[in-house]
């Protein structure tokens, strides 16, 4: 038994089953034993969207500058980005940027991680750009137009679920049996008030993520506030419905989530529609959420894959092998999606007119 799952098992024992948010929190961020603290997850493990093709970033990148434009070319702007893995898709996101000059001059990089692992490997990725790193997005200041961005980060904060049995709704939670991990129900019915459905069918399987509303809230207050806007790309699903999503990825492959804590990524899918909730009642305009083969192709990927292809030669079906994994519906494209933040009275971000 690993650290993590160690550490895990004392406090059960100790005070009882655990939520599975808990359980993802130990085992993802755990200052001694969690997973994004001890590895280099990416590649390793799972691959993200930058990570396929440099296309994504750099239309990202394009992104941002037509929304700076669109808000009047601010002097002094943050451009944040949270949980960036090992800095490819800002990487690629700058280098698309150059393209307006003043931009790059305008804007102060901030980098959320907590990750000791991936900061290491940002450094040596992003030293030309001069980040400032910060543990939580509330670090940062709010003296300046926000322009945030937020790529497969939702996914992995802590998630709470929620199971309708005997005509209520439980704390479905995770306990032991003997040293395996397992799930369990919390006995006394749930007096948890954010699940939108007071009656299901037996077994039903709800799930809420407060820390994803909270900081879906605090991304947009600091849009409407400082007039920036907020672009967040993830796997999810648009409507809060019945699901049960919770999953451990480990060496490319599906893991089971009770199995090796600390050694595999653990995720929710993202409840788009909390999200959106959560921005629009501190008063931003909200755009989709629409899929991210939809965004990619509004913002031009193929016409830019065409682009790289005359110079590519041999690579040239590598990079129709990426756009498709990125677009398809079968892949990528209909499983994420994408979701931008504005202040009110400004132009809708680009992809979502």
């Amino acid at each position: 038994m690993n650290d993590c799952a160690g550490a895990i098992r004392r406090i059960i024992t100790a005070q009882g089953p655990i939520s599975v948010a808990q359980f993802m929190r130990i085992a993802l961020t755990d200052p001694d034993a969690g997973y994004y603290v001890r590895r280099d997850p990416i590649s390793g493990d799972f691959i993200t969207a930058p990570e396929i093709s440099q296309v994504f970033g750099e239309l990202i990148g394009l992104f941002f500058v037509q929304a700076w434009e669109d808000r009047g070319r601010p002097q002094r702007f943050h451009l944040v980005e949270l949980g960036p893995g090992r800095g490819t898709l800002m990487t690629d996101l700058l280098r698309a940027a150059r393209v307006r000059r003043e931009f790059l001059d305008a804007a102060t990089l901030h980098i959320v991680e907590i990750s000791p692992r991936l900061r290491a490997i940002q450094q040596q990725a992003l030293a030309a750009a001069h980040p400032v790193w910060h543990s939580g997005f509330g670090e940062i200041a709010a003296d300046a137009p926000m322009f945030v961005l937020a790529n497969e980060f939702f996914d992995a904060l802590p998630t709470r679920q929620f199971i309708y049995s005997a005509g209520a709704w439980h704390e479905r939670k995770i306990g032991l049996d003997g040293d395996a991990f397992s799930f369990c129900v919390d006995a006394p019915p749930s007096p948890e008030q954010s699940i939108p459905f007071r009656e299901a069918v037996e077994g039903s399987i709800f799930e809420f993520s407060q820390d994803a509303r909270d900081i879906a809230g605090q991304i947009a207050s600091r849009v409407v506030e400082t007039g920036g806007v907020a672009l967040i790309i993830d796997y999810g699903h648009v409507r809060s419905g019945f699901a049960d999503t919770f999953q451990a990825v480990k060496a490319h492959s599906f893991a089971d989530p009770l199995v090796s804590p600390g050694d595999a990524d653990l995720t929710c899918h993202v409840d788009f529609s909390a999200l959106r909730g959560a921005a629009a009642a501190r008063g931003a305009d909200v755009f989709g959420p629409i899929t991210q083969g939809e965004f990619l192709t509004t913002l031009g990927i193929r016409e830019r894959a065409e682009m790289l292809k005359r110079s590519a030669g041999d690579y040239a079906a590598m990079i129709d092998s990426g756009v498709e994994r990125l677009v398809s519906e079968s892949q990528m494209g209909k499983l994420f999606k994408v979701m931008g933040l504005s202040s009110p009275a400004t132009p809708a971000p680009p992809g979502f007119a």
